[in-house]
């Protein structure tokens, strides 16, 4: 596998991303898989560019969810970024609902099992959560 290859997003992903906006009788060629897969990993990379343009003048290391937000955003994918603000406030939202305090000695085995339970339940919240409707207009 060469650099480039280790760069893209993996394609078995992308193939199951595409079959699922797609009717069930739908196939999707192998290179249809391939440029969308550069094009995604092409889209992410610009995105996150962004963010991490915005944390380095702000001396920070860490993009998080808020500076992809702002990046989408500041880039003119408007739509994509209020979907994602309502995601994201939805996701913290299950995850601080999800919080337990350990008591006692069994704080480390609590602790555990409520980061485990607790991403689980945010996940299926996260799960209930409508899928943004993508449209495509060509000027």
């Amino acid at each position: 596998m060469d650099d480039k290859q280790d760069q893209l997003l993996p394609i078995a992903n992308v193939g199951r991303v595409m079959k699922q906006r797609l009717p069930p009788t739908a196939r999707v060629s192998k290179e249809a898989k391939q440029r969308m897969q550069e094009c995604a990993t092409e889209f992410i990379s610009f995105v996150t560019g962004e963010a991490s343009s915005k944390c380095r003048t702000e001396n920070r290391k860490t993009v998080n969810g808020d500076d992809v937000c702002w990046a989408l955003s500041s880039l003119g994918f408007d739509d994509y970024a209020d979907a994602i603000v309502r995601y994201l406030h939805k996701y913290r939202e299950a995850e601080k609902a999800n919080q337990k305090k350990p008591t006692g000695t069994d704080k480390v085995s609590k602790d555990e099992e409520s980061s485990h339970t607790g991403s689980q339940a945010a996940q299926q919240q996260t799960d209930q959560i409508p899928e943004p409707t993508l449209e495509f207009r060509f000027l």
